[in-house]
């Protein structure tokens, strides 16, 4: 009888030098669905013989039909037969077998972005967004786990879009792993570049967080959402000491990080209604109570929504339709809707992103793989239709908002009525310009997260209270323009328990510049030191002050013409590389698309020695202050404000600052010009 290997035998054996059995296709997971058909023949044959080259030959005569079955039937080769028989999930950090304690909690971070709790579609190794990868198949995870168990502190694992290069020798003081994904050649990072190569084997999507192993659960988004809408409701209703109670919001998508919706929504104090056409996202969110009541009838919906507005009440709704339907009911039936977005994966419509309105949840998945075209044509119609609604919502005072979704920038590009009369700007703002911009990224003020390696309970709840008295302490001593980014955030981190946040590793977020970041990050290290908790990894989202340059959100209150430079990601994961990160990536594509986007992130593990507190406050400091520097630069004035108060903090700090062109110098040079006259 064949020996049964433990978790860290099979973590260690890599890609099995035998093949295991098949795996058959489990229709109660969520799958991805079928992608676009796009290679040639010549090219289906290039894409096996990359998908072969992990495997001895003797193997490829049983692979070679499996991988091309795959190829055709799902659009990409996944390696269902390779997926462990173990169970995915964020491990205590010393059961995964190691050499390096900072490689072990890379592996958890990995099993946390895969587990089924965490994962949208978990078989197909994508964390969130439709296609937000982790792997491009499940040889490339057994090989880079196997990677991360047998290096040491003196070796780099360089991965490449999925791909595990192979652990070159570097030093202790260098980033264990190097991540990049689908850092194309400009020219050849179009949407459909995208599905040609990442059907070849030889690029991937890795969102924001998915392919950089910092994703925690939709948690990570609910305070993003919790800040975005308490602002959007305090804008709309700036005199009210409570601005939510009996305030609307409707929104859609309940898949991956747009889940977090309706839990945001609760916790600021608001009724909520996000619509969701596939099932199985929506029940898995009502399940895990991040949604308070499931309705799949509309005139049902419209019935308890008013019930709950009269009551002022915060119940978060879940709909089983599209949003299309209760936009126009709620027209039809009078309903006052305060504040609306949309989280429906509009970066990728075309391939389960965005279901259109006419065709139910089956009905759009068949036709996506069948009729590519004519469901190209459905989903554009429904678009149009979709900002139609919302235009006469608008119109009747609700403030619409696009939440980093790409759906301004998908509307306009299918001719929807979203462009202002200027013909140049959308009619609607982004999020990040109207709030998070000005009111967080600005004063440095973005996602800090950690994740308590033990896995235990006691180890999150001592951290909560260690960043909550922290942040209450910068709180006396801060000056007005940031005290109300700390109130929201006190509040946060007080109820964080209550609120059952936790999917998956024992993970909590909060906003915080970097001081708060640092002084939050050396209170852990110094409980670690002691032994009052176990090694914590520290990361961020990528959409935050600097990591990420992307035109239609997190840079789009740039307005100096930079907006579509990359500058800064690049030095992002350059400069944080070099000052202590345990992991460093680079991305292109993200919350609104591939080609859209360049972003960067990194992973920190505490161990509680004076290594960490050197490396948390040298990296903590560059990796919020270099997007400060640079939003100061583009004559941001809360960001002006916030580099000149971190100057006088820090004597080592010198950042350019620009000078300001007083009104009226410009007219006559410009009045000049406009006549034909030469300018000297």
């Amino acid at each position: 009888m064949k020996k049964e290997l433990s978790f860290a035998e099979q973590i260690l054996q890599g890609i099995p030098e035998e093949l295991p059995e098949p795996k058959p296709y489990d229709p109660t997971v969520n799958h991805a669905p079928k992608r676009r058909n796009i290679l040639t023949v010549r090219e289906k044959e290039l894409a096996l013989r990359n998908a072969l080259r992990y495997f001895h030959p003797r193997h490829h005569p049983v692979l070679a039909p499996e991988f091309y079955d795959e190829l055709e039937r799902y659009g990409r080769i996944y390696m269902y037969r390779f997926r462990p028989d173990y169970e995915m999930y964020a491990r205590p950090i010393h059961e995964y077998p190691h050499k390096s304690l900072q490689a072990a909690a890379i592996m958890l971070m990995i099993q946390n972005n895969l587990d089924p709790r965490v994962a949208q579609h978990p078989h197909e190794l994508i964390t969130y967004g439709g296609n937000g990868a982790v792997f491009q198949n499940w040889a490339q995870y057994l090989l880079t786990m196997k990677y991360l168990a047998t290096m040491t502190d003196r070796q780099t694992l360089h991965m490449y879009s999925g791909h595990p290069m192979g652990l070159f020798p570097s030093s202790p003081e260098a980033p264990r792993v190097v991540v990049t994904n689908g850092m194309m050649i400009p020219n050849y990072s179009s949407p459909d570049d995208y599905d040609r190569y990442n059907a070849l084997g030889v690029t991937q999507y890795g969102q924001m967080t998915a392919g950089s192993y910092m994703y925690i659960g939709s948690q990570g988004i609910v305070h993003g959402t919790y800040i975005t809408v308490l602002n959007a409701l305090r804008k709309v209703y700036p005199n009210d000491e409570n601005p939510a109670a009996g305030r609307l919001f409707v929104t859609a998508g309940l898949g991956g990080m747009s889940g977090a919706q309706p839990k945001a929504a609760k916790i600021a104090g608001c009724v909520s209604v996000t619509a969701e056409v596939n099932p199985k996202p929506l029940y898995t969110r009502y399940q895990q109570g991040w949604v308070d009541e499931v309705v799949t009838d509309i005139h049902q919906l419209c019935k308890r929504v008013k019930e709950e507005l009269a009551k002022k009440s915060n119940t978060s709704f879940a709909y089983l339709g599209n949003v299309i339907e209760v936009w126009d009911a709620f027209l039809n039936e009078g309903i006052y809707v305060d504040i609306g977005s949309d989280q429906t994966s509009l970066h990728n419509p075309y391939a389960g992103g965005y279901y259109p309105y006419g065709l139910t949840f089956e009905e759009a998945n068949q036709m996506m793989a069948d009729d590519p075209e004519r469901f190209r044509e459905v989903v554009n119609e429904s678009l149009r239709r979709h900002v139609d609604l919302v235009n006469q919502h608008t119109a009747r005072g609700t403030y619409f908002f696009d939440y980093g979704n790409a759906f301004l920038l998908m509307a306009s590009r299918v001719g929807a009525d979203i462009m202002a009369p200027d013909g140049i700007h959308f009619r609607y703002p982004s999020y990040v310009q109207d709030i998070m911009g000005p009111m967080c990224f600005d004063f440095g003020f973005g996602p800090f997260r950690w994740v308590c390696t033990s896995g235990k309970d006691e180890d999150l709840r001592y951290t909560d209270v260690l960043a909550s008295s922290v942040l209450k302490k910068l709180y006396q001593k801060a000056p007005e323009e940031i005290r109300m980014q700390l109130r929201d955030n006190i509040r946060w981190i007080e109820h964080a328990w209550d609120n059952k946040l936790v999917v998956g590793s024992k993970a909590r977020i909060l906003y915080a510049d970097s001081e708060g970041r640092i002084e939050i990050a050396k209170a852990f290290n110094d409980a670690i030191r002691c032994g009052k908790i176990g090694p914590v990894v520290l990361g961020r989202d990528h959409h935050d002050v600097s990591g990420t340059d992307s035109p239609y959100r997190e840079t789009s209150n740039i307005y100096d013409g930079s907006a579509f430079t990359a500058d800064m990601a690049i030095h992002n994961v350059i400069g944080d590389s070099f000052r202590g990160a345990t992991w460093v990536s680079i991305h292109n594509g993200g919350g609104v698309g591939w080609g859209e986007v360049i972003n960067g992130g990194f992973g920190m593990l505490l161990d509680g020695s004076e290594q960490s507190a050197q490396n948390l406050e040298n990296m903590l400091f560059f990796d919020v202050n270099n997007g400060i520097a640079r939003r100061s630069w583009a004559r941001n004035p809360n960001a002006l404000f916030a580099i000149q108060r971190e100057m006088q903090r820090t004597p080592d700090l010198v950042v350019t600052v620009p000078n300001m062109v007083a009104n009226g110098v410009l007219d006559a040079v410009l009045k000049q010009t406009a006549s034909g006259e030469h300018v000297n």
